[in-house]
């Protein structure tokens, strides 16, 4: 590879033999060197092709240096093999910047107050949560720096964007603010604190983070459900009231908040999983007493 562009000491802008560009970090990989100079390969410690989003993040995080680089390497590892997700060269480079203003505030012993955000982060990705306190615990342990627990709450949205596909950070952080106002909705309609650890509600939040991934990412068909037999519409609002009616305060809400408008299928499967979700707790709870 020859060098063609210094972004910094730790980054570069290189071209291999087939022509090809690519951004390659690795410490002090691009320092001294000239156009056209041969890059130290076994330097290079992460790559991505020279798509102009990529140089663009590059270029916004210039003093990135060698020890975050590391690190984000090192928690991606962990979130991928936990979650079973894939980061895209442009969410490396954001987290990698996110870790770097992490280890900023540690240093600085500044804190930002998100216990509302972490409640909302446990509760509804309990997965992804979890995964980035095991992250944290691997980032104090490598720095012996002290992060606060509300750091969490920020690396579980960097979790959850890479396992999204399409989802940009603030679309998975409206989609969190989304589902946190339906169950609200739910919980004070039904009079009931949802049980955040069964099946149930797992299976429910995963239907709502699909419907609402489809609706950011513009999937949404105006004329799905067309073809539903309306007399199943008409079941639910007899067979499922209670749930039935809730889902159209539900539907209101995101109309108000999104301006998305609930299909009749979209109303039959949120009407079967509110009564699902509230309708088995009940009864578990009926059957403890």
């Amino acid at each position: 590879m020859k060098f063609v562009k210094n972004f910094n000491n730790n980054a570069a802008l290189v071209s291999d033999k087939a022509g090809v560009d690519w951004v390659v970090i690795g410490n002090g990989i691009g320092f001294g060197k000239k156009v056209g100079d041969p890059i130290d390969e076994n330097k290079i410690s992460r790559r991505f092709v020279a798509v102009e989003k990529n140089i663009k993040m590059i270029d916004s995080v210039r003093d990135i240096d060698q020890r975050t680089l590391t690190l984000t390497t090192e928690v991606i590892n962990l979130a991928s093999q936990k979650l079973q997700i894939t980061f895209s060269d442009y969410e490396f480079l954001v987290l990698a910047d996110h870790i770097d203003f992490m280890l900023t505030r540690a240093t600085g012993n500044i804190e930002l107050g998100q216990d509302t955000l972490s409640w909302e982060m446990k509760k509804i990705f309990p997965k992804e949560y979890g995964t980035a306190q095991e992250a944290l615990r691997l980032m104090k342990e490598k720095t012996k720096l002290d992060f606060p627990q509300s750091e969490a709450a920020y690396l579980t949205y960097h979790f959850i964007n890479a396992g999204s596909g399409q989802t940009k950070l603030q679309d998975t952080i409206k989609i969190t603010k989304l589902i946190k106002g339906v169950i609200d909705i739910i919980q004070y309609q039904y009079g009931m604190q949802l049980d955040t650890e069964s099946f149930n509600f797992n299976r429910f939040m995963t239907h709502l983070r699909a419907f609402m991934v489809r609706h950011m990412c513009g999937e949404s068909d105006q004329d799905s459900g067309s073809e539903l037999d309306h007399s199943l519409i008409e079941l639910m609002k007899v067979k499922y009231k209670k749930a039935y009616d809730t889902v159209q305060k539900i539907g209101t809400y995101l109309y108000k908040q999104a301006g998305w408008q609930l299909q009749p299928d979209d109303q039959v499967y949120l009407t079967l999983h509110v009564w699902r979700v509230t309708h088995r707790q009940k009864d578990a709870q009926s059957q403890k007493n």
